[in-house]
This record gives structure tokens, C-alpha cells and sequence, in this order.
């Protein structure tokens, strides 16, 4: 007996195909019973069945479990199990990391000037696509101000993105107030800026990434940047400065490490103290010359002053990735170690990870 073979196309026509003499026959059904991702194919009993195939990125956007396909970029046929696309050997085709995200810490303030708020921090787990490149942008930290014609300068933010995850972006930190009407209160960010000695008011943070910035009081005494784990402190009448806000200590590498201290408040007369900078990086206030800039790849801000706020930190992104799952592929120069069964890669300057 010969074969008979049956196909569609997406117009919505099915074909039956029979032996030459008894001809073709055509049989169409209505549109709206096939679609693209829905065709009918069917061959002898020993041919074989073609499968949608495709590399990664163009999977389907919103795929149904029990879908299969061939994935052209891994070389092999899988399946959605509801959570992820899995290869037919049981090989899943995405795997959890962790991570730190901190931005660019915020430069301190000009002239008893506010302290720097401390670049926002974010740290979570994300489920990342094998084959799929995944970007990291690292922010760098904000200048400080040396005239009161501007605040410090906000920090850049930081961020990691890629296909099939959520962008992740922690917010530079927020520059502090300087001496000059319009310019007391310092900028709203991760952190928020110190205000200057004659604002009352303070700054905020990001909720969920930091703290808000101290006030200022009676001309005299400014305050500390906002820090990721604490506000900054206010200034407490002629005596002294705010001090820089705490950070948040994490241990993804295997070690705690503090980050994200926001910068001290800066100072006025010589029986006045100065602010401290806030464990994780914050840079210390200071009453003539340049403050202490926050500490690069923390996110701390810089200290207030002075004749001179000090720069912010630069930001970090770290990945903590299972050994197992580690692709070994990636760009930028991060710095590779290992803890236990993770292989941690620590972004310094901006870079990939390929999953």
C-alpha cells in the first residue's frame, strides 16, 4: 500500500497527498483552526517528524508547558516544563545565581557641605538562560563639589540585564548639599546627600536600596550622607557634623564585606567635629581643603567640605554562580574566585557574563 502524506501550512489548508493515479485531493478547513505555532506535519512510518527549531532567542515569548523544540544555539531538542526550557537528556537549561548590585556613591558637598549618599544596593538571586549573554554596567562614583554653584554630584547606577530577567538597576547615590541658597539640601538617590549647615531638611533615599541623608543645623554643622543600612546623621547644633550612614555588610563572596557607607558631613569652626564616613566605604568630612573621597568599587560617598567635597566610590556587580553551572565565558576583566561549591565573579569596570 502507499504512503500517504498529510500537511498544513498556516492559511489554514491541509493537504492529503495519495498515490499519482488516484490523484490529489484538497481539503480546506477554516484559517482560525491552524496557527504559526500549530502546524500539522506528518510523514511515513519511517521518515521523520520536523521540530520548530530555533537558537535562544527566538523561543517563544510566552511558551506553554510541554512545548518542544530545537534549540539551534545548544545543539539539542527541548522542552518547557512550566518553569524553564529543559533539554530532553534532563539537563536544565537555566540555573539560579546570586548577586550584589551597588552604584556609584554621590560626591560630598562645598562649604560645611553635606555628606555623599552612598550608591543604592541591591542583592537577590536571578535564574539566567544558558547561551544567553547577560550585561553588567558598573557606575561610577559622583564628583565632589568645590564651588557653591553646584551640589556634589550624583553617582551612576549600576545594573545587570538580559533576556529573561527582570533588569536589575541599584541608583547612584544622591551628592551632597553645598553652601548656596538653592543648593542646602542634598539630592535625592540610592542614598540621599547630606543637606548643608543652613537646610533643615534632608534628602531621601530609594526605598529598598538605601537611607536618607541627614539635615543641616544653625549654620554651623551639615549631614552625613544616608548609608544602605542606616540614615545619615544630623548635624547637632555648632558642635558637630552628621556622620555618614552605615552600609550593609554581605557575604557573597565568601567573606563579609561592608558596602555602600554614605560620606560624613563637613565642618566649620576649628571646635566643631567633623563627620564620619559610614562603615562600607563612606569618605570622612572635613573644614578646609579637599574631603576624603568614598572608597572605589563600594559605593561610598564622599565626605563633605571644606573647600571640597570628596568623590563618590565606584559601584560593584558580584555574580555567585553554582561551579557546576559555570559557562567560563564572559568580558570585561572581572576577578575570579572560588567559595565552597560558587565561582564568584567580581565586576570592577563593566562587562558580560554568558550563561
Amino acid at each position: 500500500m502507499a504512503s500517504v502524506v498529510i500537511y498544513g501550512d498556516t492559511s489554514g489548508q491541509v493537504t492529503v497527498a495519495a498515490p499519482a493515479a488516484a490523484g490529489t485531493t484538497t481539503i480546506t478547513l477554516p484559517a482560525s483552526t491552524i496557527t504559526a505555532d500549530q502546524i500539522p506535519l506528518a510523514t511515513s512510518s519511517t521518515g521523520a517528524l520536523p521540530l520548530p527549531a530555533g537558537t535562544n532567542d527566538q523561543r517563544p515569548s510566552s511558551p506553554a508547558t510541554s512545548q518542544i523544540r530545537m534549540n539551534t544555539t545548544n545543539n539539542t531538542p527541548e522542552y518547557y516544563n512550566g518553569t524553564g526550557w529543559v533539554s530532553f537528556s534532563g539537563t536544565n537549561q537555566y540555573y539560579s545565581v546570586s548577586y550584589l548590585a551597588v552604584a556609584g556613591g554621590g560626591g560630598g558637598g562645598f562649604d560645611i557641605g553635606g555628606g555623599g549618599g552612598a550608591g543604592g544596593l541591591l542583592t537577590s538571586t536571578a535564574t539566567l538562560s544558558k547561551g544567553y549573554s547577560y550585561s553588567i554596567i558598573i557606575g561610577a562614583g559622583g564628583a565632589g563639589s568645590s564651588s557653591a554653584a553646584a551640589r556634589g554630584t550624583n553617582g551612576v547606577d549600576s545594573s545587570l540585564s538580559g533576556t529573561g530577567i527582570a533588569t536589575v538597576t541599584s541608583l547612584g547615590g544622591g551628592g551632597g548639599g553645598t553652601n548656596n541658597t538653592s543648593l542646602y539640601t542634598g539630592s535625592s538617590g540610592g542614598s540621599g546627600g547630606g543637606s548643608s549647615a543652613l537646610s533643615t531638611s534632608s534628602a531621601s533615599g530609594t526605598v529598598g536600596q538605601g537611607n536618607s541623608g541627614g539635615a543641616g543645623n544653625n549654620n554651623l554643622a551639615s549631614g552625613g550622607g544616608g548609608g544602605a543600612g542606616a540614615v545619615g546623621a544630623s548635624g547637632s547644633g555648632a558642635s558637630a557634623s552628621g556622620n555618614g550612614g552605615a552600609g550593609t555588610a554581605s557575604s557573597i563572596t565568601g567573606s563579609s564585606v561592608t558596602y555602600a557607607g554614605g560620606g560624613g558631613g563637613g565642618g566649620y569652626v576649628s571646635s566643631a567635629s567633623v563627620g564620619t564616613g559610614g562603615a562600607g566605604g563612606g569618605g570622612a568630612g572635613i573644614r578646609t581643603g579637599t574631603a576624603t573621597s568614598g572608597t572605589a568599587n563600594t559605593g561610598g560617598g564622599g565626605g563633605g567640605g571644606g573647600n571640597a567635597g570628596g568623590s563618590g566610590g565606584s559601584g560593584v556587580v558580584i555574580l555567585s554562580i553554582p561551579t557546576v553551572s559555570y559557562s567560563g565565558t564572559y568580558s570585561g576583566a572581572p576577578t575570579i574566585t572560588t567559595s565552597g561549591s560558587n565561582t564568584i565573579l567580581r565586576f570592577t569596570g563593566s562587562g558580560s557574563y554568558t550563561a
